[in-house]
């Protein structure tokens, strides 16, 4: 197999993930929960701090809590750290930090999105399935 066929299978798997990740959204179970809180913080140093709580089921994969936060009108959306998520049920709390790598972050008003996803190996090759997802309005505070 020439290396053009590898890359063009490799894209076409990205693509693949990539069109895969809506529809998987959308059929999360109603008990599989995350939320966001209110509030978030901003250390002096520009770390961010977000956090809530997640419930899932049955994962026979790596999962995740993942977050990402952005301000205003800006393209740009920083993601915020990942916590590694069991799902047995219950429900669990979550706290991700990170520092944004470019336009750091500002107190005030903010978008999150935080999303429990497994990355599920049945055939091989990684592919997402999404236990839930939440947007929330939030205010970051300095800590």
């Amino acid at each position: 197999m020439s290396m053009r066929s590898v890359l063009g299978t490799a894209a076409g798997a990205a693509l693949l993930l990539l069109a895969a990740a809506p529809a998987a959204t959308a059929s999360a179970a109603p008990y599989e929960t995350v939320t966001v809180d209110p509030t978030g913080s901003i250390a002096p140093d520009g770390t961010v701090t977000l956090s809530g709580t997640y419930r899932c089921l049955g994962n026979s994969g790596a999962t995740f809590v993942s977050s990402s936060v952005v301000q205003g009108d800006s393209p740009v959306r920083h993601g915020i750290g990942g916590t590694r998520a069991v799902c047995d049920g219950m429900e669990h709390t979550w706290e991700n930090s990170g520092k944004p790598s470019s336009d750091p972050l500002t107190p005030g008003a903010a978008k999150v999105e935080a999303t429990v996803m497994e990355l599920s190996s049945g055939g091989g090759l990684p592919l997402p399935r999404f236990h839930a997802v939440q947007q929330q309005d939030i205010t970051l505070a300095k800590s």
